[in-house]
């Protein structure tokens, strides 16, 4: 960001939930996620943040440990034929079938594809600073709920208003297949919840 102005300015500093921090000197927030420039009105002339846009290495394992390897394809509990880590569709664009197998190599590949089609979409859908914890989370959902689904909740609407806390509320919705509560995802929402709040 580049600011030129002849108006005295002040940075503030929010905190990961994007709560402004008090007022201290501009030195206490060098290691903040983001900043805020204002003119002494208090009107907000600028603001930066180092977006986050990959899923961290932990964030992998959370992800992996939740879906499990299969090598050889399956139902998912819904109807959607999955395979490796949770793929549905190849990185080709075709979708896995009953009958297909495929190697450790190969689902690790797959599950590097599908992180980035999930990456991109929670950067692309999220208005509001996150920090590595709350991205990484985002991500474990969409790609259990899938991007359409993400997109349209209301956990998405609630967050991109600055509602971190009603947002982070949204995830114990997301705990049924097939109209039925799953005690598997009772049990990752839980995790996914308290990874986004921490």
């Amino acid at each position: 960001m580049y600011i030129n102005s002849n108006k005295k300015i002040k940075l503030l500093s929010y905190d990961k939930r994007g709560q402004r921090e008090s007022n201290k000197h501009h030195q206490a927030y060098s290691g903040s996620d983001v900043a805020v420039a204002v003119d002494t009105g208090a009107k907000e002339i600028g603001f930066a943040q180092d977006q986050i846009t990959h899923v961290s290495p932990q964030g992998v394992d959370l992800i992996c440990g939740f879906e499990g390897l299969e090598l050889k394809a399956y139902d998912d509990g819904v109807g959607v034929c999955t395979i490796g880590y949770g793929t549905t569709i190849y990185p080709h664009g075709k979708a896995v079938q009953y009958g297909d197998t495929c190697t450790i190599e190969q689902a690790k590949n797959y599950m590097q594809y599908d992180l980035r089609r999930f990456e991109q979409a929670v950067t692309a859908a999220v208005n509001v600073p996150l920090n590595q914890n709350q991205f990484d989370a985002l991500v474990s959902l969409s790609y259990n709920i899938g991007i359409g689904a993400f997109k349209n909740s209301t956990l998405l609407k609630l967050l991109n208003a600055s509602d971190y806390h009603a947002a982070s509320d949204q995830f114990d919705v997301w705990i049924k297949a097939g109209g039925k509560t799953v005690q598997g995802l009772v049990n990752r929402r839980a995790v996914e919840k308290l990874l986004f709040n921490s």
